[in-house]
């Protein structure tokens, strides 16, 4: 559907940012402190990949493409449960789209790895600012990694869109997402 959502696709969204969420709290808390630390990652990785997933989806809508959020619940189980161990596996569904022309697909890929860039930005500029530093900081390295992880140029990652659509783009890309990254590890 053009500029809408359906009923399904809200709660299958819903579901996504709260589970991806979790899955973070989870490996950054541990059990016991997965609840002191889930409204940050509600805030951090969950934003980020909520509008990561947006983002696509509304850039297929502006080509006129069929766009639909579909969750994942394999994956968002196998995440959750990879959690306990330290380790994030966050794969929790993707936009489905139809109608998109080569160039159209490679555009609509790239949109959300420029997405966790744009955020990975907005949170380090909320760094030198207490009591959010600690959000700020999180922010910054958990949008810089999903933005270098999703630039990985083999599908199913946007990565490999981008790079069969604009070599120059993903690498520009893949540039300025791994700057950020290693600047979020100093």
């Amino acid at each position: 559907m053009l500029n809408r959502f359906t009923g399904i696709e809200i709660k299958e969204i819903a579901k996504a940012w709260l589970l991806v969420s979790i899955m973070f709290a989870i490996a950054l808390g541990g059990w016991k402190g997965m609840l002191l630390i889930l409204p940050i990652t509600l805030a951090t990785a969950g934003v980020g990949f909520l509008l990561h997933e947006l983002a696509h989806k509304f850039v297929a809508q502006k080509h006129r493409c069929y766009a639909e959020f579909k969750a994942n619940d394999q994956m968002l189980l196998l995440g959750v449960l990879l959690s306990f161990t330290g380790f994030i596996l966050a794969a929790p569904g993707g936009v489905w789209i139809r109608g998109a022309s080569h160039n159209q697909h490679g555009q609509i890929a790239l949109a959300g790895p420029l997405t966790n860039v744009a955020l990975a930005l907005f949170f380090w500029a909320l760094t030198p600012f207490f009591p959010i530093a600690a959000i700020g900081t999180l922010g910054f390295h958990i949008n810089a990694l999903l933005a270098v992880f999703n630039l990985i140029p083999f599908p199913p990652f946007d990565g490999h869109a981008v790079f069969q659509w604009n070599k120059i783009a993903w690498a520009i890309s893949l540039a300025l997402a791994g700057g950020l990254f290693l600047a979020s590890t100093l």
